[in-house]
């Protein structure tokens, strides 16, 4: 018996040194870039959401029915203010809260239109929380605090850095104007453009 068990406990002690043992699981969310990941646009296309590498990034969850929605108008405004520098909002709209997002892409895509004059990219409604979230906000979801956790609300904010770097997180009532948010933008529109990574401008 006392053979056996000293047999057990060293096996066990070399499968916990041999490489994909849990002290070497494969990388986690937090390692890899948010610009390896990919989103349906609006439209029904597949999109590499390494085309905006190179560009500062914001990411927003939206929805058409909620007291936030006329961000709409600021997100529009921040694109047109900072495009020609490099900058883009990515909106994904979302029916997770409230249902205020019960539209289908076709009715989500005229209502931004028709309502906001919105030119920036908008992908396909998606989850942000829950198992079936989309595969972009669990990435978001499982950075390390304070940038991590669970979507509380429509149009929370993510910023992300040219190098696809997601360095901050605004809440909903975070407008698209405040100061605080305009100033972070310029400051990471300040640095370069990093070299082998420049993003096409075309929509």
């Amino acid at each position: 018996m006392k053979t056996t068990i000293l047999c057990v406990l060293s096996t066990l002690s070399l499968a916990l040194a041999l490489p994909g043992s849990a002290e070497t699981a494969p990388s986690s969310p937090q390692q890899s870039s948010f610009l390896d990941l990919e989103a349906r646009r609006l439209a029904g296309e597949n999109e590499s959401l390494a085309r905006y590498r190179g560009q500062v990034l914001l990411v927003v969850n939206t929805a058409s029915r909620c007291g936030y929605t006329p961000q709409y108008k600021g997100l529009q405004a921040l694109y047109e203010r900072y495009r020609e520098r490099g900058f883009t909002v990515l909106g994904f709209p979302s029916n997770d809260f409230g249902g205020q997002e019960p539209g289908s892409d076709k009715q989500i895509g005229a209502f931004c239109q028709s309502n906001y004059g919105v030119e920036f990219p908008m992908f396909s409604k998606v989850r942000v929380k829950g198992p079936d979230a989309h595969p972009v906000y669990t990435y978001l979801a499982t950075l390390p605090a304070p940038i991590g956790g669970p979507v509380s609300w429509n149009f929370q904010k993510y910023l992300v850095d040219r190098t696809g770097a997601v360095v901050s997180r605004h809440d909903s009532g975070v407008r698209p104007q405040d100061a605080d948010l305009i100033r972070e933008i310029e400051r990471l529109l300040a640095a370069p453009r990093p070299e082998s990574q420049q993003a096409s401008f075309d929509r």
